[in-house]
């Protein structure tokens, strides 16, 4: 059998899935750090999570998808606060006292206490067009979690609040499990926490 005849099939780059998937992953990964100071559900949450801890949130496989181009010609202190989307991966790190911070999207020199990654790229824009909810989408084994189960859970729980934070309630139901009761609270806390999380968290 002549091999030559069967070319290798090589998947195409996707862009605008790329853009639109690093700008999500941008977006959630600024908004948790302000989340976590104005919100005490999720500040608890994290006081559950061990100290000097690092996670990150990406899509596999990690070589197919490399920073974006223009990551080398940005200046160290914007790669290094993540301060525009460069790549399909959100890294987040809690520090010794507790304190959460977004560390961009750049995994090189780092440790990971937790990761969780998308199968492939199909399967994060399922969860980031909001066609299903983040545990419909481990129940249909479209993410992988390498490390401890529980802190896994953990931050889904965060990631469920940010959401419901940062989408409107019609979208934010497709996009959690069940809208939380506890977030029946006065419509005007709510809207001041959104406000201060969309002002802290993406302004320079």
């Amino acid at each position: 059998m002549n091999i030559n005849k069967y070319p290798e099939v090589k998947p195409g780059r996707k862009p605008l899935k790329r853009i639109y998937l690093a700008i999500m992953l941008w977006t959630v990964g600024k908004a948790i750090p302000v989340a976590a100071k104005v919100d005490p559900e999720i500040k608890k949450e994290f006081e559950k999570l061990p100290k000097n801890f690092t996670l990150r949130l990406m899509v596999q496989p990690e070589r197919a998808f490399p920073l974006f181009f223009y990551t080398k010609m940005l200046p160290g202190f914007v790669v290094k606060n993540g301060m525009l989307p460069y790549g399909l991966q959100m890294i987040l790190h809690i520090d010794a006292q507790g304190k959460v911070h977004y560390q961009g999207a750049d995994p090189r020199g780092k440790k990971f206490d937790l990761s969780m990654a998308f199968k492939n790229l199909e399967a994060a824009m399922m969860i980031f067009s909001f066609r299903e909810s983040t545990p419909t989408g481990y129940a249909h084994d479209r993410f992988v979690v390498e490390g401890y189960l529980p802190c896994a859970t953990t931050f889904m729980r965060v990631l469920d609040i940010v959401q419901v934070y940062l989408l409107p309630k019609i979208i934010a139901k497709r996009a959690v499990k069940r809208y939380p009761k506890w977030f029946e609270m006065p419509p005007w806390r709510k809207h001041i926490n959104r406000i201060i999380i969309y002002l802290r968290a993406f302004t320079f």
